[in-house]
């Protein structure tokens, strides 16, 4: 299912019930870019601590914004035993414009390029988003709206704000009171934008927002004051109205909070970071406190790739390179549960699911997210039980059994290879640091180390001194290949970095020391051998 402006307001009633009921909700969010073209000591690379990496990343977060966002809310069915049916909903968004908000973002061209391939509709991305905003940003719409600074921003052109106003005037100058005509195709914030405009600029006009459009009727300036003033439709309740469309997708995103639902994702660390901003608030400068933020907003996250990663060697699985891959093996006879595994149904919304496979459409992502969740349970389900017979399985022992994986998320090129929400973060489990001592080659800098091993295998490079650089990468065969092919070339050798023997700082601080020792020697000697 579709959601845009237009369709949102009326379908929330329904998206809440089914969050309400459901066991947990599939995440998956797509973006206008990734990550800034950030170069030198801003890049992301492997040896950054989580707290570099996030600060880093949080720069692309707040550069680009969020197009859709996909939603799969699994709910385990009455009397059906280890029956699930899964809801699906693509949301389109678009950052709120009104009155001082008029957010920039940028467009990243491979982004584009990558969704378009995957015929993403950019037509309701910009014609049709859901607006949205974070608490920061409620705050200043409400203090404007609040002080009867109601003056819109249109998202519609300024000229066709001017096309509807000609229209109802040239109406109004042939109308009688109490006849009414249709504005159409005009829904949602939008609507509301219109409804203002008009109701500011034509003293002797109602409006009224239906199903078929703005209907805009012909009354008197005593039946106006009276319309104003009526408790369905005093200043207060408009002013309402305006910050809930305003607020649009916001709005969904503090029910789900609410809820307090298991949010499932694959290599979801990218999603966090953006809900964090675009829903909550501007993301912190502090590293520990973007974790305990995301902690209350969603007390239980399960990133997918993190629970494929450490068991999929263990089932002797072939290697994968993305979700989709994940799904099909899991959905393979590979998979030794796949006939005793949980079912899983799409609801009649999502029918096109059934039969077509939708890569990178959010909501279709999300799907296949929960889909994995399900399948890996059961397969971890059934090795706590060994040659026991499995119960009837049900949700709560799927958690229990995937509880080592709560609340870890995996993380890409940094120094350890996941984020805890729920506590410190785990010590790395990368290769050895390498060191790279170079001879004979002036004026050698990071750059050119790369590409002397980029067709080997790949390598972060820092400098460490002006002829020493280290070496990291996040394979341990290649640390092995690299050490035994270089430690006795004549002009780049490669060894084991250890602090305490090649750090510039622990050097310098033995050389302070022997300076200090050998003078203090010399003056004890001198003092001896005094009068």
């Amino acid at each position: 299912m579709d959601v845009g402006a237009n369709e949102f307001e009326q379908s929330l009633p329904l998206l809440q019930e089914l969050v309400l009921d459901a066991d947990f909700v599939g995440l998956d969010i797509e973006f206008t870019g990734l990550r800034s073209n950030l170069t030198g000591p801003q890049q992301i690379s492997l040896f950054d601590l989580p707290s570099e990496w996030y600060i880093k990343t949080r720069q692309s977060v707040q550069q680009f914004t969020i197009c859709q966002i996909g939603l799969s809310v699994f709910s385990s069915m009455e009397r059906e035993a280890n029956k699930y049916v899964a809801h699906s909903c693509n949301f389109f968004l678009f950052p709120t414009t009104f009155g001082i908000l008029d957010s920039e973002f940028s467009f990243q061209a491979s982004s584009v390029q990558f969704l378009n391939h995957y015929g993403f509709n950019y037509n309701k991305f910009l014609k049709n988003g859901i607006p949205y905003m974070n608490e920061e940003q409620e705050k200043k719409i409400k203090h404007n709206i609040l002080c009867g600074n109601w003056k819109v921003r249109s998202s519609l052109d300024k000229d066709q704000i001017k096309v509807v106003i000609d229209e109802v005037t040239r109406w109004l100058d042939l109308a009688e009171e109490g006849e009414w005509m249709t504005l159409p195709g005009i829904a949602g914030f939008q609507a509301f934008e219109v409804e203002l405009v008009l109701r500011q600029a034509l003293p002797n006009v109602w409006t009224v927002l239906k199903e078929e459009g703005v209907i805009v009727k012909k009354v008197s300036k005593q039946h106006r004051w009276y319309l104003e003033n009526t408790s369905c439709d005093r200043a207060s309740c408009w002013r309402d109205k305006i910050l809930l469309s305003a607020k649009g997708f916001s709005v969904f995103f503090q029910m789900l909070v609410k809820a307090q639902k298991p949010l499932v994702g694959h290599n979801m660390m990218m999603d966090l970071l953006h809900l964090h901003e675009k829903f909550y608030r501007p993301l912190p400068e502090s590293y520990d406190q973007f974790k305990q933020n995301i902690h209350n907003l969603f007390p239980v996250i399960i990133d997918t790739k993190n629970v494929t990663k450490d068991i999929w060697k263990e089932l002797n699985f072939p290697r994968v390179s993305n979700l989709s891959e994940v799904y099909e093996v899991l959905n393979s006879d590979l998979n030794p549960t796949k006939n005793s595994g949980p079912e899983i149904i799409h609801s009649n919304e999502c029918e096109k699911y059934v039969e077509t496979k939708y890569p990178h459409e959010a909501a279709y992502d999300a799907f296949l997210c929960g889909s994995v969740l399900l399948k890996v349970a059961h397969l971890l389900l059934e090795k706590v039980h060994g040659i026991y017979p499995i119960p009837e399985s049900t949700f709560p022992q799927y958690l229990d059994v995937l509880a080592p994986y709560v609340n870890q998320v995996n993380l890409i090129r940094a120094g350890v290879p996941k984020i805890n929400f729920s506590g410190p973060d785990y010590p790395s489990i990368r290769p050895p640091i390498l060191i790279l001592s170079v001879s004979k080659w002036p004026g050698v800098n990071e750059q050119q180390v790369y590409r002397e091993f980029q067709n080997l295998c790949k390598f972060d490079v820092r400098r460490l001194t002006r002829s020493q650089f280290l070496l990291l990468t996040n394979k341990f065969k290649d640390a092995r290949s690299i050490l035994k092919e270089y430690r006795s070339h004549p002009t780049l050798r490669v060894s084991l970095y250890r602090y305490w023997k090649h750090s510039p700082n622990i050097n310098c601080l033995l050389q302070v020391c022997g300076i200090v020792t050998t003078w203090a020697l010399l003056a004890f000697i001198l003092g001896r051998s005094g009068p």
